[in-house]
């Protein structure tokens, strides 16, 4: 008897399992590119980043404008049938959220020796094309971070652009990695 994952049946309907409909676009999408909301016991939608709580979960995009527009359109009600509160400042609870759980993905990856820091040796990195992606302060000075942009889109290609990050200020990176001055 031939099973269905020899024959690759089951990964395709697998696959296809996995899109989500986003409650505030109404686009289907990857559970890559949205974010999981829950009702908590006490009826207030609750972001759940790592896709674990338990319950029924909304799906919205992961951008700012999608959140506000599902608070806005009481899309989690509808979506969950059911009476529920999402409080006005979703979006901002959900990116300061995003942004603890991006200092601690770092703090981890320094950790694990996987971060480099400083002008110099990141701009030798980028000449061995050991970089994968590049984190800059997001009040750090223009003039740095243009160098080594366009160093490393010119070595990558230009859909390296999507790889150059500036989300967390100066400090909060300085604060994740445990130097500094982290630029």
């Amino acid at each position: 008897m031939v099973s269905e994952r020899s024959t690759g049946r089951h990964a395709r309907s697998q696959s296809e399992q996995t899109l989500r409909l986003c409650a505030a676009t109404r686009v289907e999408r990857s559970p890559d590119e949205l974010i999981r909301f829950v009702a908590g016991p006490d009826g207030l939608i609750v972001p759940d980043l790592a896709c674990r709580l338990p319950g029924r979960g909304v799906w919205v995009s992961a951008d700012r404008v999608s959140v506000q527009h599902a608070v806005a359109k009481n899309a989690f009600a509808k979506s969950l049938k059911r009476k529920v509160e999402a409080a006005a400042d979703l979006a901002d609870l959900v990116e300061h959220l995003l942004a603890r759980r991006l200092c601690e993905t770092l703090s981890l990856a320094n950790k694990a020796g996987a971060i480099v820091t400083g002008f110099e040796k990141i701009s030798i990195r980028l000449i061995d094309n050991s970089v994968s992606a590049l984190m800059h302060g997001s009040d750090a000075a223009e003039d740095g971070r243009d160098k080594l942009d366009r160093k490393f889109i010119a070595i990558h290609g230009s859909d390296a652009a999507s790889r150059i990050v500036a989300v967390l200020t100066v400090e909060q990176m300085s604060l994740a990695i445990g130097r500094p001055n982290v630029v």
